[in-house]
């Protein structure tokens, strides 16, 4: 679910460390731990380095790519389908991809036209 005020947040500069855990992760990129691990689901490009009993250690390559993933979903309206597209490279192909922030804009103005014309 999307956080109303996430988008507001400044995120913290990424230090110069060469790995950080799902914890240092969730307070870099203001997400939540299982919602990270769920995204190593969704986005096949996100692959963290497990170590000892699965415990994971993300790179900086990998924070700033969760950072890129966080803002196509929570603040350019992306769904993970789309998001996903967007990652890969192949963009949106279908109008129910397009971000829903556009969508809401678009179904809005057409509704605005059809109630000129009703009221006309």
């Amino acid at each position: 679910m999307l956080d109303p005020n996430s988008s507001n947040i400044e995120l913290p500069p990424i230090p110069g460390k060469r790995y950080f855990t799902i914890g240092e992760v969730s307070d870099l990129c203001q997400v939540k731990p299982h919602v990270l691990r769920y995204w190593e689901q969704e986005f096949p490009q996100l692959k963290p380095v497990k170590r000892r009993g699965n415990r994971r250690y993300y790179q900086r390559h990998d924070v700033e790519m969760i950072r890129n993933i966080r803002s196509l979903l929570y603040e350019q309206g992306f769904t993970i389908g789309g998001a996903r597209q967007q990652m890969a490279g192949d963009g949106p192909k279908h109008e129910e991809q397009r971000p829903r922030a556009e969508l809401i804009r678009q179904l809005r103005n057409e509704l605005e036209e059809v109630l000129a014309i009703l009221k006309a």
